[in-house]
């Protein structure tokens, strides 16, 4: 039978600060973005502050009203991307089957670790003390025989835990707790089985997945199968990236864009990532879409159809900016941006040329584009830039660019 572990370091966030920073210790902490940078709420919070009643996402303000002795601290990504690495340092040592599923969060399979390392709840035990022991932080485990039950059972008991679910125990242990608290049952998921009177997963697990196909479409079918505990999906080796349907980058100004260059710069320096990723992952797109949000709050999205494939920041900065110049009507100012390269190709697909193109032109442009990725892979993301850049660019820059967020599971 397989042996799968899922392991939640507790408060992350919080509980790096108060590792570095032992004054922390025995304080309701909350992790909270800059409030003069306008990205003012609730990142990670510490267990004092949440039985104070502090919740992610909350206005740093909200957050203070609801415990007036919390301690805000700024986030430290690149303290979290480090410690993140060390944790997984300490699964590599009974397993090469490690998938991340955000910062402080993985899947192991250790099936094939039981021979030489003992059981999985042995594992686990080792794990959850040597996390304690070497880094100073706490997991909560969960230890079953497939990557759902796993993932619930590190939720169960916070923090510094390890719970068990088993195809013996799983009915008892799993069914009475409320769907929303399955893997990819949002908040829309929850109104719709609601509505049909189904609010516990063992509720959803009887249900007819033929009616849940027909309710919510394939992920119906997928959402019946981890309730009855039949989920089969792998844990990818360390390492693996899970395929991209799309890249995106987005970002809150620290105060609002008055005109079309301040727009034109942001949009030019999120476009500078977007192209990175695609060429770590060797895409291209095909098409441009930018979402803004004014200072009112309102949302606008656009999108333009690019000519050819490209991964080039410039190119999909022209489509996206071209898109935002013929689409928004500046009755607000501009509070945030995202643009995001979609319908993505492989690189090297091959396309038919066009007398619109000037291909030398593009190859040149290319060559230069790579050139300028090796210089910044060996010396750093501003060891060359558009001079364009330089001046204030009306973005934060607290190193959370640094930080890879996996957000899927493998399926």
């Amino acid at each position: 039978m397989r042996a799968i572990l899922h392991s939640d370091l507790n408060s992350f966030y919080a509980s790096v600060e108060m590792m570095l920073d032992p004054k922390l210790r025995g304080k309701a902490v909350a992790v909270c973005g800059s409030t003069e940078e306008r990205h003012g709420i609730v990142l990670a919070k510490s267990e004092l502050a949440e039985r104070a009643g502090v919740k992610t996402g909350m206005a740093n303000w909200e957050a203070r009203k609801a415990c007036k002795d919390l301690v805000v601290v700024p986030p430290q990504y690149e303290q979290y991307l480090k410690y993140s690495k060390l944790t997984q340092a300490i699964y590599q040592r009974y397993t090469d089957l490690i998938e991340p599923f955000g910062m402080d969060e993985c899947w192991l399979d250790v099936s094939d670790s039981q021979i030489i390392r003992g059981d999985p709840m042995t594992i686990a035990e080792e794990i959850r003390g040597a996390t304690r022991e070497e880094l100073g932080l706490t997991v909560s485990i969960g230890v079953s025989y497939n990557k759902i039950f796993a993932k619930l059972g590190s939720d169960m008991k916070k923090p510094d835990a390890i719970t068990e679910i088993t195809k013996e125990n799983f009915k008892e242990k799993v069914w009475p707790l409320p769907a929303s608290d399955l893997i990819y049952v949002g908040p829309a998921t929850t109104r719709k089985l609601a509505s049909y009177g189904v609010t516990t997963i063992g509720e959803l697990a009887a249900l007819d997945p033929a009616f849940l196909k027909g309710l919510l479409g394939v992920n119906g079918v997928a959402l019946w199968t981890f309730a009855n505990g039949a989920d089969q999906s792998r844990v990818m080796q360390q390492g693996f990236v899970s395929p991209v349907k799309s890249i995106g980058h987005g970002i809150t100004c620290v105060s609002d864009l008055l005109n079309e260059q301040e727009v034109w710069k942001v949009i030019l320096e999120l476009s500078q990532d977007i192209g990175h990723k695609l060429r770590v992952h060797e895409l291209a797109a095909r098409t441009v879409q930018v979402f803004v949000r004014g200072n009112n709050l309102s949302g606008s999205q656009f999108q333009c159809k690019l000519p050819f494939k490209t991964q080039l920041p410039s190119e999909i900065a022209a489509m996206a900016f071209q898109a935002f110049k013929e689409h928004y009507k500046w009755g607000t100012k501009v509070r945030a941006i995202t643009v995001r390269a979609i319908e993505l190709v492989p690189k090297k697909q091959p396309e038919q040329l066009t007398l619109l193109v000037d291909r030398a032109r593009r190859d040149k442009r290319e060559r230069l584009e790579d050139a300028i990725e090796e210089i910044r892979g060996r010396f750093g993301k501003r060891a060359i830039t558009n001079a364009i850049l330089l001046g204030d660019l009306k973005m934060p820059d607290d190193g959370r660019d640094t930080v890879k967020m996996p957000g899927l599971m493998y399926r």
